[in-house]
């Protein structure tokens, strides 16, 4: 059976892989092509994108409530309430949307927060303003994700995520720097609004590609024309709201450990915050290893729950800790050997690299933890498991990572002689919280299992 589990899940998680690598890659691309522009358009670059990677991250950990759904519905092979879902999925996303854009129309709360200069402040309402156009498109794109991971097709994905990622590498350059070629003007000069735009144009691009997929596809004809079109459904969207309310908050509290100590970073001068900024690229990046295998995992599990196959759902599991921990593993020491080299590719500035030196070792510190705490996370999705999993998010990204982080940081721990420790306090709380998140989940999921299979 492991070989089994082994060969389904790396069917189903390396196009999510690569389609990961290329979202992630976007943002990479920003962070270079905007960072060779000035160090505001970089301050306002980190603090913008970590107020929108929070929210939409939130928004789509929602919309990915469908994955389960979808996968649960398949392994009871109901052909139409499969369908109900796909068509349900549209109001959802129209649902988010209003609210996101909302927040993103009106960010001055958060900007605040980082106590930015007048001219990094404007920089960073004007980068917001025009992501709140991207995001219906970014929603629509992570309920077709979400789709094709519960189908179990993600193949699509794959080629979608990279025409995206290689359109923004080409489009952004020009919309962001004022490029001349001799008496040829080839770049408008929007500095960080120009890759806010760039992100916006193609997400509406893919969104498109994937409604046209959703659309002609047999695979998923088949259960649209199981069903039929209608207006929201409230019992649907309840049920969705159910599951994809914990899951979407539970992505929330995890981003922001990350994202909203960019905003207290800010505090810390701009060169530590580009710094930080190159690092949670890096984070960021490594993390779509056992992001894809949870994906994965959640889908296939769910299928196996759905069909009453406990002992196939626990195999799931099993390989796909085995899988994740040991290529976590491997890019942690990447990580080590390579820091500097990462860094210099992030910026020209020698100041900033010095910082990004100093923080890359506590992400390749907690990579085995990141990768345990992830898989057991999606897993306990697939069995529908998402109120406790927030729980521990909460306590663990919260109150030791963040708030313990603000702490280390700021004001140090001066009961055990430990001085402020600037922005590494932030990462070395990360450090523990992740620790802490890899014990509770993985407790959770053994209990859940044992749980279900009392019950048989």
């Amino acid at each position: 059976m492991l070989r089994t589990s082994l060969t389904r899940l790396y069917r189903l998680a390396w196009p999510v892989l690569i389609a990961q690598l290329a979202t992630i890659g976007m943002m990479a691309i920003d962070t270079v092509v905007v960072g060779r522009s000035n160090t505001d358009n970089l301050a306002a670059l980190a603090v913008g994108a970590s107020i929108y990677v929070s929210l939409a991250l939130a928004l789509s950990g929602i919309v990915q409530a469908l994955l389960p759904g979808i996968a649960h519905q398949i392994g009871r092979g109901d052909k139409a309430m499969t369908g109900k879902l796909i068509y349900q999925a549209f109001w959802l996303v129209v649902l988010l949307a209003v609210f996101g854009d909302l927040v993103l129309c009106f960010p001055g709360w958060m900007i605040a927060l980082a106590e930015l200069p007048p001219a990094v402040e404007a920089l960073t309402r004007d980068y917001l303003f025009i992501l709140a156009f991207s995001l219906p498109a970014s929603l629509g794109y992570r309920a077709f994700h979400a789709i094709a991971g519960g189908v179990g097709k993600t193949r699509p994905l794959m080629w979608l995520s990279l025409g995206q990622t290689t359109g923004h590498a080409l489009l952004a350059p020009i919309l962001v720097d004022s490029l001349t070629l001799g008496s040829l003007s080839l770049g408008i000069g929007l500095g960080v609004s120009g890759a806010a735009l760039s992100q916006a144009m193609l997400a509406w691009m893919v969104c498109g590609a994937g409604i046209l997929v959703l659309w002609k596809a047999p695979i998923y004809q088949q259960f649209l024309e199981s069903a039929r079109w209608t207006g929201p459904n409230w019992q649907v969207q309840a049920k969705l709201l159910r599951v994809g309310l914990p899951m979407g908050l539970s992505y929330f509290v995890e981003i922001t450990a990350f994202t909203v100590m960019a905003i207290f970073i800010a505090r810390l001068g701009p060169e530590v915050l580009s710094g930080h900024r190159i690092v949670a690229n890096l984070s960021a990046m490594v993390y779509m290893f056992p992001l894809a295998i949870g994906t994965a995992t959640a889908a296939l599990v769910g299928q196996a729950a759905g069909a009453d196959r406990d002992d196939e759902a626990r195999a799931m599991a099993r390989s796909a800790f085995m899988v994740a921990c040991c290529g976590s593993g491997m890019l942690a020491v990447l990580l080590w050997i390579f820091r500097a080299e990462l860094a210099w590719l992030g910026s020209p500035d020698q100041d900033v690299q010095m910082v990004a030196v100093s923080l890359v070792g506590f992400v390749a510190a907690y990579q085995l933890f990141d990768a345990a705490q992830t898989v057991a996370a999606f897993a306990l999705r697939g069995y529908h498991v998402t109120l406790l999993p927030l729980g521990i998010h909460l306590a663990a990204f919260w109150l030791i990572g963040l708030w313990g982080g603000y702490q280390l940081a700021f004001y140090g721990l001066p009961l055990l002689a430990i001085s402020p420790m600037g922005a590494s306090g932030f990462w070395c709380a990360v450090l523990v919280a992740t620790m802490l998140a890899a014990i509770g989940l993985v407790s959770l999921l053994i209990w859940v299992q044992r749980l279900r299979r009392a019950q048989i």
